[in-house]
C-alpha cells in the first residue's frame, strides 16, 4: 500500500515563525502511512504573472510547487494573518497552483486550513480569504479540518507546540480529517 502524502505550505517565510512551527508539530503527527512534507521554496517564487505563465516557460521554482501540489495527496496550509488578510506568499503560492483555471494541481485537491496568531481573532479574517481563494481555485477545502490558535504569542512563546499536548491533539485532529478526505476523494 502507497503512503498518503500531504504537503504543507506555510504562509510565513520567517525563520522563527510560529507558523511554521505549528506546521512543524503537524508533521509529528502523522499517523503510520501518512508522509507530511513542508514545502521549502515559496520565497523563490515570482508573483503570478500571466506572461510567464506559458507552457514550457513556466519559472523553475513556479512549476516545482505545481509538480510538488500535484504529487501531493492532499495540502495542509498554515497561515498567520498580516493585515487582516492572506500573507502574499500564500496568496502567490495558491494563485501559480491554481493555474492553468480548471485543471491546475489545486483542482480537487483536498486542503485543510490551519490559522494562528498573536491575536484573540485566531487569524480568522486571513483564514476565511485562504478558503475562499482555495475554493474559487477549485481545491476541495476540508472543513472539518480547521482549525485557529489564538494568543499564540503568549502559549508558545518559551516551548514548541511540539511540546504543547493540546496543540498536538488538535493539529492531529486536522491532519486525521484531511487524511480521511483524501481517501474519500480517492474512492469516490
Amino acid at each position: 500500500m502507497s503512503k498518503t502524502r500531504i504537503l504543507t505550505l506555510v504562509g510565513s517565510l520567517r525563520a522563527a515563525s510560529i507558523n511554521r512551527q505549528l506546521a512543524e508539530a503537524a508533521v509529528q503527527t502523522a499517523p503510520e502511512g501518512v508522509e507530511i512534507a513542508i514545502y521549502e521554496g515559496l520565497a523563490d517564487i515570482p508573483f503570478y504573472n500571466e506572461d510567464l505563465d506559458v507552457p514550457g516557460s513556466v519559472p523553475t521554482a513556479a512549476q516545482a510547487l505545481r509538480d510538488a501540489v500535484g504529487a501531493a495527496d492532499g495540502l495542509l496550509l498554515v497561515t498567520p494573518e498580516y493585515n487582516g488578510s492572506i500573507p502574499a506568499v500564500l496568496k502567490n503560492a495558491i494563485d501559480w497552483a491554481s493555474r492553468p483555471y480548471g485543471v491546475g494541481a489545486l483542482q480537487d485537491r483536498p486542503v485543510a486550513v490551519v490559522s494562528g496568531s498573536i491575536s484573540r481573532n485566531a487569524a480568522k479574517w486571513a483564514h476565511g480569504d485562504v478558503v475562499k481563494a482555495l475554493g474559487v481555485a477549485g481545491a476541495h477545502v476540508v472543513e472539518d479540518g480547521h482549525l485557529h490558535f489564538a494568543g499564540f504569542g503568549d502559549r508558545f512563546a518559551q516551548a514548541h507546540p511540539r511540546d504543547d499536548a493540546e496543540a498536538l491533539t488538535q493539529l492531529g485532529a486536522t491532519v486525521h480529517e484531511l487524511v480521511q478526505a483524501t481517501g474519500e476523494l480517492v474512492s469516490a
